[in-house]
């Protein structure tokens, strides 16, 4: 399977990082770099991580990293799995 990373994805990734990097620059590089790694395991395991809360698809999946959800998509089909964003994990109070 290939991975495709949506420009939604890069975009977001990109200003988190410069958050992160603006206290410290090597943790934005170990949060990059982690995070690729886990990435890249999709490759092997499309279906390593839950459901996604987000979307009502078993082909959408979450990954968790560092408080981040990262959803993707797996598309059988086309031999490719989809990076579709990033975003952090935010509780609402009522």
């Amino acid at each position: 399977m290939t991975l495709v990373k949506s420009q939604d994805y890069l975009d977001t990734l990109k200003e988190i990082l410069e958050y992160i990097a603006v206290d410290k620059k090597s943790a934005a590089v170990n949060f990059y770099r982690e995070l690729n790694t886990k990435i890249k395991t999709l490759k092997d395991f499309p279906y390593l991580y839950r459901k996604s809360l987000y979307f009502d698809d078993d082909n959408i999946r979450d990954l968790i990293y560092k408080g981040y959800s990262v959803p993707y998509q797996i598309d059988k089909e086309n031999d490719k799995i989809v990076i579709i964003g990033i975003t952090k994990y935010q509780r609402t109070l009522k």
